[in-house]
């Protein structure tokens, strides 16, 4: 039994220490000069197309929410008559 968990052990040491570490570049200063840019674009749209479609789908499910509590409200307050 503690062969297993030594075996394991080791497995899981040898996973972890050995992978080779990729050298990644830093991408902040870029980053930083284009969502500081004032050219009257909105923050939270400054990141391109994958943003304008998160904001249009985010906008979007607020809305149909809200309309979606607004009828339940509405058919909670006037309950249907029974018989």
């Amino acid at each position: 039994m503690n062969r297993h968990v030594f075996g394991l052990q080791q497995l899981v040491r040898r996973s972890i220490c050995s992978s080779a570490r990729r050298r990644v570049d830093n991408k902040v200063p870029q980053k930083q000069k284009m969502f500081q840019e004032d050219n009257g674009m909105p923050i939270h749209l400054k990141g391109g197309s994958v943003d304008a479609l998160l904001y249009r789908t985010t906008m979007a499910l607020t809305i149909l929410g809200a309309g979606y509590v607004v009828y339940e409200l509405v058919k909670a307050a006037f309950p249907q008559k029974k018989g």
